[in-house]
């Protein structure tokens, strides 16, 4: 048989699958430009499987356009969980998985960082920190792995242990050997910073945090506290629930947070609160993602608070984790948040009123024994938050 018969029998049966699939889409109802790009993919795909320098696998083209699909949605959200993923998520719930204990963000330029580190756990003990760069997971390039992957990498059985290659300012790269083990949280930590002013940091938004803070928050007022300085630097976000529950102890009566799908379908979570109780001043960097930016937002759009420090990391919106049908899913963005007065966090960040930008960003544990000299950012509302007490009110700026 010759080379151009050959070319012909490809063309004809690929013209007449692609005939088939073409009355099947507009046998479903799809639109001719739909209709045309479907054709597009299962021809580029047949070809593929008749034509590639070596067999291939259906099943593997298959899952490789749902990933490449995903990724063009540019979102470091968003992933693809192909079989070996989704099981790995699914069972982290079993209690057999654990962790490391960190928090991790993506870099607009490209890479991952570490957002937070909590206290007691494997990366605290082994000495990450807030800010240093995974270049690499079990030797593997930071560059060759789906941003929302990586944390599915650097979870695993409890006891096993995981490679991270570390960058940090200042020093050579280091590869640190972290034995995974279950995380404890304790995420609320409080104390009064002299007879006025009480301090509370929360270091992320778990299960527990709303009920630990307004436990905290009780026991400060009853020491005398005249006004709050509310530490979100270096915390991740996590439960919006939790992060609601916080907020209805201190942003007063009205919208906190509003969670809008693309279809316009709107969740509003509220606050009862009359009227705040005292001033309050909230620290905020780079690393306060998520549901820290929606409590800071929420505080600051209601003049319930003076937001202090950084520029926010800029992180709100909603992801969920579908099923599909050969045991693997997707996680993807469905919404995004947006704080009171309407706008969304998502790639901005809140902005602070005060702006106070440490040269030496600071590694802030999970509850400070004795000020820092350092921390110019906390010495800075010390000072705000004494003068709002002295005028029993707010303020923004000169003339307020």
């Amino acid at each position: 048989m010759n080379k151009k018969l050959i070319i012909g029998i490809i063309v004809i049966a690929l013209i007449s699958s692609i005939g088939t699939i073409v009355g099947l889409c507009f046998a479903i109802g799809f639109d001719s430009k739909t209709a045309g790009n479907l054709t597009r993919l299962i021809g580029a795909m047949r070809f593929i499987e008749s034509q590639y320098v070596q067999e291939v696998d259906e099943e593997t083209l298959i899952n490789g356009a749902i990933s490449g699909m995903v990724r063009s949605l540019d979102d470091p959200h968003s992933i693809y969980l192909e079989p070996r993923l989704y099981n790995l998520l699914k069972s982290e719930t079993s209690g057999s998985f654990g962790g490391i204990g960190v928090y991790m963000g993506f870099k607009k330029e490209g890479g991952v960082y570490i957002l937070g580190v909590i206290p007691e756990s494997p990366g605290a003990k082994v000495g990450l920190k807030a800010g240093d760069s995974i270049l690499a997971v079990d030797s593997k390039p930071i560059e060759e792995i789906d941003p929302a992957e990586v944390a599915l990498k650097i979870r695993g059985e409890i006891g096993t242990n995981v490679e991270l290659l570390i960058h940090r300012e200042g020093e050579e790269d280091k590869t640190y050997t972290i034995t995974r083990d279950v995380i404890k949280m304790q995420t609320v930590a409080g104390k009064m910073l002299d007879a006025r002013e009480g301090y509370i940091r929360i270091s992320n938004f778990s299960e527990d945090t709303g009920e630990d803070f307004k436990d905290t928050l009780t026991a400060l007022e009853n020491q005398g506290m005249k006004g709050l300085i509310l530490d979100l630097r270096q915390n991740p976000g996590g439960l919006i629930t939790s992060c609601v529950e916080v907020a209805q102890e201190i942003v007063p009566a009205g919208t906190i947070v509003s969670v809008i799908k693309r279809n316009g379908d709107k969740e509003v979570y509220t606050s009862n609160l009359k009227e705040s109780k005292f001033p309050i001043v909230v620290l905020i960097d780079k690393n306060s993602a998520s549901a820290s930016e929606l409590l800071s937002g929420a505080l600051q759009d209601t003049k319930a608070a003076l937001i202090v420090g950084e520029k926010s990391y800029g992180k709100g919106s909603v992801q969920t984790v579908v099923p599909m049908f050969h045991d693997d899913g997707l996680k993807i963005t469905i919404a995004k948040y947006y704080t009171p007065s309407g706008r969304t966090v998502d790639g901005t960040g809140v902005t602070p009123d005060v702006e106070v930008v440490l040269e030496n960003p600071l590694h802030i544990p999970h509850e400070i024994s004795q000020e820092n000299p350092a921390d110019l950012q906390l010495k800075t509302a010390e000072e705000l938050l004494a003068k709002q007490i002295d005028a029993g009110k707010i303020f923004f700026d000169d003339n307020s």
